[in-house]
C-alpha cells in the first residue's frame, strides 16, 4: 500500500496533524502498543520483562531534532539516566539515539560532544551505544560522525539502510572497518533520485547488503574486523527465514549477528526466533516525543492500521 505509507511519512512531519493527534483523547492509549510509555520507570518495567523471557533490549529516548544546545543536553542527560538505570537493574540492554537530538543540525561538534559522553559512560557500564540513521540530508553527517566515534570508542554502532542507492558502498566501507551495524529498510520518505522507489528492489538491496555482512570471515581478519556484528532489523518473515538459512549453511558465528525488531510488533516471531535459539533483541521506545515515532510504524505495516482503526471504536 505505497499510497498509504506515503500519506503516514507525510503527516509524521506534519505540525497541524501532530496537534491534533497528540491532543485526541484516546491517542495515548493506542500507541501504547508500539512506546512503552512517557517514562524511564514505564521503560525500564518493559525491559525487564523483555529480559525475563530471554531476550535482549534496547532503549530509545523518543526525540530528534532539536533546535537549541540546552535542549541536547537535557536528551543527553536522559542518556545517562538511562544508563544508570541499565547498570542498577543489571538490564540485558543498550541504548539507541538520534544524531539530531543529540544536536547534529545546530552543530556536529555537540552532536560529537554529547554522544562521546554517552558512550564513554556506556563503556564503564559495560555496554553499546547505538548512533541511529535518519533522512537521507544526514546520512553524510551521520556516518563522519560515527566514524569519528569509532576512532575513539569500540563499543558503539550504527544503522545502514537498505532503500538508500548509496548504502552498498557505506555497508562495505564499514564492514571493512568492523563496525557494528544495524540494518533496517528505512523508515523515511526519500526521493527516487537518493531511494529506490518499489519494496521489491529495497528487500533485494537489504539481502545484498546482509550478504556483505554475513559473508564467511577471510584470512585476512585483523583484531578490529572480528568485532563486525550485524543486527538484522526486519518484521519480514521472509527475509527473517532467508536469513536463517543463510546462517545456517555458512556456520556464522552467534556472536556476529542477531535479530532486532520493534516492541509491539510481530511479537509472535520474536518469541519463535528466541525459542529456536536466535539471539533476539526488542527495540523498546519511550517519551513524550513519540508522533513522529507512530506514525513511521502506522507507515511501515498495514497491519498496524488496522490496529488503530480497531482500538478506535472499542
Amino acid at each position: 500500500m505505497p499510497l498509504l505509507r506515503d500519506a503516514f511519512l507525510a503527516l509524521s512531519t506534519n505540525p497541524a496533524a501532530r496537534k491534533f493527534v497528540v491532543a485526541f483523547p484516546l491517542s495515548r492509549k493506542v500507541t501504547r502498543r508500539f512506546v512503552a510509555g512517557e517514562t524511564l520507570d514505564e521503560a525500564v518495567a518493559t525491559v525487564k520483562r523483555v529480559n525475563a523471557q530471554g531476550m535482549l533490549a534496547t532503549l530509545d529516548f523518543l526525540g530528534e531534532a532539536v533546535t537549541s544546545a540546552e535542549e541536547s543536553r537535557v536528551a543527553r542527560d536522559e542518556y545517562f539516566r538511562i544508563l544508570d538505570a541499565i547498570e542498577k537493574n543489571q538490564l540485558n540492554a543498550y541504548p539507541s539515539l538520534k544524531p539530531t537530538q543529540m544536536g547534529l543540525v545546530i552543530d556536529p561538534a555537540l552532536a560529537l560532544e554529547n554522544i562521546s559522553a554517552i558512550t564513554a559512560r556506556a563503556r564503564a557500564v559495560g555496554t553499546l551505544v547505538r548512533v541511529e540513521m535518519e533522512d537521507s540530508p544526514h546520512t553524510d553527517a551521520t556516518l563522519a560522525l560515527f566514524k569519528r566515534l569509532r576512532a575513539e570508542f569500540s563499543n558503539v554502532g550504527t544503522v545502514i539502510q537498505s532503500c538508500l542507492y548509496r548504502s552498498e558502498a557505506d555497508m562495505q566501507d564499514l564492514y571493512n572497518m568492523g563496525a557494528m551495524v544495524r540494518l533496517v529498510k528505512g523508515a523515511y520518505k526519500e526521493p527516487p533520485t537518493v531511494a529506490f522507489p518499489e519494496k521489491k528492489d529495497v528487500d533485494a538491496n537489504y539481502l545484498k547488503l546482509a550478504e556483505i555482512f554475513l559473508r564467511a570471515n577471510g584470512n585476512q581478519e585483523t583484531e578490529t574486523t572480528r568485532m563486525r556484528q550485524l543486527a538484522l532489523a526486519t518484521h519480514d518473515k521472509k527475509i527473517v527465514d532467508w536469513a536463517k538459512q543463510f546462517i545456517r549453511e555458512h556456520n556464522t558465528p552467534r556472536e556476529r549477528y542477531e535479530f532486532q525488531m520493534l516492541y509491539g510488533i510481530r511479537s509472535d516471531l520474536q518469541s519463535q526466533l528466541h525459542a529456536e535459539g536466535y539471539p533476539m533483541r526488542v527495540y523498546v521506545p519511550y517519551g513524550s516525543h513519540w508522533y513522529p515515532y507512530f506514525m513511521r510504524r502506522l507507515a511501515e505495516r498495514p497491519a498496524n492500521v488496522f490496529f488503530l482503526i480497531s482500538n478506535l471504536f472499542k
